[in-house]
């Protein structure tokens, strides 16, 4: 099988110088949710204000994370980003003077939701970078670029709330926040000083080359498999608390999350390290499937050492996961409206995580952590199901290579887009 490398990748004329921002910027934004949750119950003392501060917030982000997408297609990264973060530091600086002046939930609320809809989507656009820059002549290297994208998300989401957490703890919630929305604001100004690297404008580009809609089947399976991983991310979330809790083990909590996360940050770079014989839809069938059998074995876990043991099996498949559904998006939808798309798939995994989020307590009250532990298998299971019904709709072609022969990946991509013009 042979081998890929990152190296390359970053020595690519610009990619480095928009690859690192972005990065830097996605700790910020993993930050920001979770920084204003402490900021809000520190001055106020309620959950129940920090709580509607904190849905406020998500929502507004799912809403508006692919209207700002959308701009950003249609615009230009370079043109929408500075007033974007402009907005969005003012919002939550709006937030936090609410919050210092003691305001009612519903104003506190109402501050959380301007903050959320203006959440830079610098993930989406980084990857969009990606797409542009190797589309033409080293379309081979995308899967390694995703991989590492998706790496790098995980580092975020596992780097900043924890320095949150550490600073709230050490009784500074206002520096978490101002912390969270200064990487934000740097990553995505640093971002978008990168004009060489940047996409064209879907304003510049060919009007009627191909069909611009995401109302397609194709996508409503993309969709549909990020809508099952944001419940699987929730439930299993209260799910791995109460299981502990359970077992009078509460500290386990901690390393049972560290330990998964570290396989799947493990997982997501070696998977870019090889170029795979599988199409992407047949990965993702594969994938899918050692995601729901790892789901299903934690029905099984006695206590929270063998839990950690299968979190180790269900954490290493999400960052190949997520790097197979960016090559997917990529090759099924058209290069106009690809930051939009990767927005809402975004949005999608939000919806299903905050929905989990009220079915897991239902289930958990009914039937404890194994009731959660089911919503969780269940979750995944309908992601295996999905990949196979998208197997027609993601791949609708397939066939044999030989050493000669275009790579699955290559033969896959040019079948999909020319099923599309």
């Amino acid at each position: 099988m042979p081998t890929a490398n990152y190296r390359p990748l970053l020595r690519t004329p610009g990619a480095a110088a928009f690859f690192l921002p972005a990065s830097l910027g996605r700790v910020g934004v993993a930050m920001t949710g979770l920084s204003l949750v402490w900021l809000v119950h520190s001055r106020t003392g309620s959950f129940l204000a920090a709580g509607l501060v904190s849905a406020a917030f998500a929502v507004a982000e799912a809403l508006g994370a692919p209207q700002l997408a959308r701009l950003a297609d249609r615009f230009g990264q370079t043109c929408i980003l500075p007033p974007a973060l402009l907005a969005h530091a003012l919002a939550v600086a709006v937030l936090a003077c609410l919050v210092a002046a003691g305001a009612c939930d519903v104003l506190l609320a109402l501050g959380g939701a301007l903050a959320g809809a203006g959440v830079p989507q610098l993930g989406a656009m980084s990857a969009t970078r990606w797409a542009a820059l190797l589309r033409s002549g080293r379309a081979a290297e995308l899967p390694t670029a995703f991989a590492l994208e998706s790496v790098s998300n995980a580092v975020a989401y596992l780097v900043g709330p924890a320095l949150v957490s550490a600073l709230a703890a050490a009784g500074h919630p206002v520096a978490g926040t101002v912390l969270a929305v200064s990487l934000s604001v740097a990553g995505g100004l640093l971002l978008a000083a990168q004009r060489g690297s940047a996409p064209a404008p879907a304003a510049r580009s060919a009007p009627h080359s191909r069909s611009r809609s995401l109302l397609r089947g194709d996508v409503f399976v993309l969709m549909g498999l990020n809508l099952a991983i944001g419940v699987y991310f929730g439930a299993l979330q209260v799910s791995v608390t109460v299981f502990v809790v359970e077992h009078r083990a509460p500290g386990a909590a901690a390393p049972i999350f560290a330990v998964s996360n570290c396989s799947g940050l493990l997982a997501g770079w070696l998977y870019g390290l090889r170029r795979w014989r599988a199409a992407p839809p047949a990965q993702l069938l594969l994938t899918t499937g050692a995601l729901t059998l790892g789901t299903w074995l934690l029905l099984t876990a006695g206590s929270p050492f063998g839990l950690g043991w299968v979190a180790v099996l269900t954490g290493a498949t999400i960052p190949p996961l997520l790097a197979l559904l960016s090559q997917l998006t990529e090759s099924t939808v058209h290069p106009s409206v690809l930051t939009q798309a990767f927005s809402w798939l975004g949005s999608a995994s939000a919806a299903g995580s905050a929905a989990a989020a009220a079915v897991s307590g239902w289930a958990i009250d009914a039937l404890g952590s194994r009731g959660g532990f089911a919503l969780t298998a269940t979750a995944a299971t309908a992601m295996t199901l999905q990949s196979l019904a998208g197997l027609r709709l993601l791949h609708p072609a397939t066939g044999r290579s030989t050493r000669t022969q275009p790579t699955p990946q290559a033969r896959w991509r040019s079948r999909t887009r020319n099923s599309s013009r």
